[in-house]
């Protein structure tokens, strides 16, 4: 049995990543591409390969998702972010898993989280899963504007390889990523008329240190744990200053 799987990816300005990225999915049977209109070279480098490339405006995570996978040719699929490294193990026992006898219709993968250079083991991201397969007709993403999930009423399993997670490119880009994060949610709050006050420019930044910091024991991620607490919580902050600004520009 040769069961084929389609490959997909949601782009905007990925440059550095598409090529290895297109070449890591080789084993795929289709590759779709669903850019958000990138202004850098994306496209273009895209295109050398045999792949499938459609142009949509971005409007938030879970719809790209889920309009991607309306335009999959195949019922299984992997769907990676260009951020994530797939070594071959875990390519291995992805064909061997969609080729098995009764398989689950999602699984998920673990993933190890590398920022500035390091492999982070703690800091609220040793536990760190994310559906990366499923056959499309039992799932669906949950429609989140941002941190989107897939949904499913079927068991989830979990594979046993993982990958390699390099959101961190550099401060900036990752400063600039969690910065559209925040901007999603705080669209997302206004739709549902929260106001923010001192509780949410205060304590939930602060808590969201103390969180990743202590609970989740970044503190053991050295100096790189500390940075990546901090700037996860000053992005909570932005969240809800981004929020304000959206009162502020009707009133």
């Amino acid at each position: 049995m040769n069961t084929k799987i389609t490959a997909l990816a949601i782009t905007y300005n990925e440059s550095a990543h598409i090529e290895k990225y297109i070449e890591q999915l080789a084993f795929a049977d289709e590759i779709i591409i669903v850019d958000s209109f990138s202004t850098d070279n994306t496209v273009e480098l895209a295109k050398k390969y045999d792949i499938t490339l459609i142009q949509r405006e971005f409007d938030n995570f879970s719809s790209q998702k889920n309009f991607a996978i309306d335009q999959a040719t195949h019922d299984w699929i992997v769907f990676f972010d260009l951020d994530e490294e797939i070594p071959k193990v875990l390519i291995d026992e992805i064909i061997a898993t969609v080729n098995s006898e009764n398989p689950k219709k999602a699984y998920h993968v673990k993933r190890d989280f590398h920022f500035m250079g390091k492999r982070m083991k703690y800091s609220g991201f040793q536990t760190d899963i994310s559906v990366r397969l499923f056959h499309k007709k039992y799932c669906r993403y949950n429609g989140k504007p941002v941190h989107e999930t897939i949904e499913t009423t079927e068991k989830i399993g979990t594979l046993q390889h993982a990958l390699a997670h390099q959101t961190y490119k550099d401060f900036d880009n990752y400063n600039q990523k969690l910065s559209h994060y925040s901007r999603l949610q705080a669209e997302a709050l206004y739709k549902k008329n929260v106001r923010p006050n001192a509780y949410h420019f205060i304590f939930r930044p602060l808590y969201r240190f103390l969180h990743q910091y202590f609970l989740r024991l970044g503190i053991l991620d050295g100096k790189e744990g500390f940075i990546l607490c901090y700037v996860h919580a000053f992005s909570v902050f932005k969240r809800y200053l981004q929020l304000w600004t959206m009162y502020r520009k009707i009133e």
